[in-house]
């Protein structure tokens, strides 16, 4: 054990911190996000989410009130994500991590959650290998590379043969670029090239030039979602692609419903893959977003993020009842395995083996609605389980 580790420890033992709770104690999340930064949204949405199921069930999860408590980790921070764990679990005193919208952020809490025995529920970052480092994580939002090929397969099934790849240079645009190139040449296809761009104020005008250049079937892009998207739809429109009848697709990160309007029609036409659209056909999803009608002055839209918020929530009161309320850390992680239920985006589970989520990946097209901007699902794959781990 790390030095950092062991102090960490010795505190706990020191604070007597206790993981035991009586059936109508509170409960403590403490959720790590962005809540300032570029991606400020990103807290926002996640405090959406739960806050609406809070409401619909009088405050409650698995028998007991719970208390939230925000700690700011904006964009990819690992070490303040870090610092901001051991302050949760020693100062306090917190019985759930929750949030973590960026992977490296997410690895940084699971070994945190190991030393101090927190059962922790991602709610957003995708890198497919985070519930493998640490026995206290389970996911309830996606991997990039369970949405990138189901694309792969689709786009070869629509008899695309040729693709050229663009992807952002990090983590998920490495993972996203993989999974679609391995999925897409199995099937029969071919990458043509590829590119990684940047994340910051990348010009996108000299890589769009290359495609335009070496004219395959179709490209395949990733970037994660906020500002990155927008620019490279724009551009793209302006080089004129479309005209020459080169394909676009990409992942649903490209057209995140909450950056949908800003977006704007550039993102017309657009095909994505995805787990949740806020056009998604079902009851328990159009009462989940028009509960969120109401909250900051209607400027922020139901998305993926905010029904992870809702659905980790879901997750945790239903592995609670399974356990009578007892908030045991071993006892929760175990009733989480293999959870089953239905989300505003549809069947999700929580895999028995890996305590990652199982779910419909759906296949989209931007359309305007009733005068919105939505990603209206067309086609699907059920059950899909990361292709990280097989």
């Amino acid at each position: 054990m790390s030095k950092s580790g062991r102090l960490l420890a010795s505190l706990l033992v020191g604070l007597g911190l206790s993981s035991t709770a009586q059936a109508a104690d509170p409960i403590k999340i403490g959720v790590i996000a962005s809540y300032s930064g570029p991606y400020a949204d990103y807290g926002r949405q996640f405090d959406m989410g739960m806050d609406i199921y809070l409401k619909e069930h009088d405050g409650k999860i698995g028998g007991h009130p719970v208390e939230i408590i925000r700690r700011d980790a904006p964009g990819a921070a690992p070490d303040v994500a870090k610092r901001m764990a051991q302050e949760l679990v020693v100062k306090e005193k917190v019985n759930f991590f929750a949030g973590l919208d960026f992977s490296p952020n997410a690895y940084a809490v699971g070994a945190i959650a190991t030393q101090a025995k927190i059962p922790t529920i991602v709610m957003n970052a995708s890198s497919s290998g985070i519930p493998t480092k640490s026995p206290y994580v389970a996911r309830v939002s996606f991997t990039v590379e369970q949405v990138s090929a189901p694309m792969a397969k689709w786009a070869f099934n629509q008899g695309i043969k040729s693709v050229y790849l663009i992807a952002a240079d990090y983590g998920p645009g490495h993972s996203a670029e993989s999974a679609f190139e391995k999925a897409f040449t199995a099937a029969g296809g071919t990458i043509v090239g590829k590119v990684r761009t940047p994340m910051s104020n990348p010009d996108f005008s000299a890589y769009i030039q290359r495609v335009k250049d070496e004219k395959p079937e179709a490209v395949f892009f990733f970037f994660p979602s906020g500002v990155l998207p927008p620019a490279f739809l724009k551009t793209w429109k302006e080089r004129g692609l479309d005209e020459d009848g080169i394909k676009l697709i990409a992942t649903g990160e490209a057209t995140d419903d909450s950056y949908l309007e800003a977006t704007g029609d550039v993102a017309l036409g657009l095909i994505t893959s995805h787990h949740y659209s806020r056009a998604h056909d079902s009851a328990l999803n159009k009462a989940f977003v028009k509960a969120t009608k109401g909250y900051y002055n209607g400027e922020l839209a139901a998305g993926y993020f905010s029904v992870a918020a809702y659905d980790g929530l879901a997750a945790l009161d239903m592995a609670l009842q399974k356990t009578g309320g007892d908030i045991d850390p071993d006892k929760v992680m175990e009733a989480l395995k293999g959870l089953k239920f239905e989300s505003p985006r549809g069947p999700i589970e929580i895999d028995a083996e890996t305590r990652d989520i199982i779910q419909t990946v759906y296949i989209r097209k931007v359309e305007r609605v009733d005068g919105e901007l939505v990603n209206v699902e067309f086609d699907k794959f059920d059950a899909v389980k990361d292709p990280g781990k097989e």
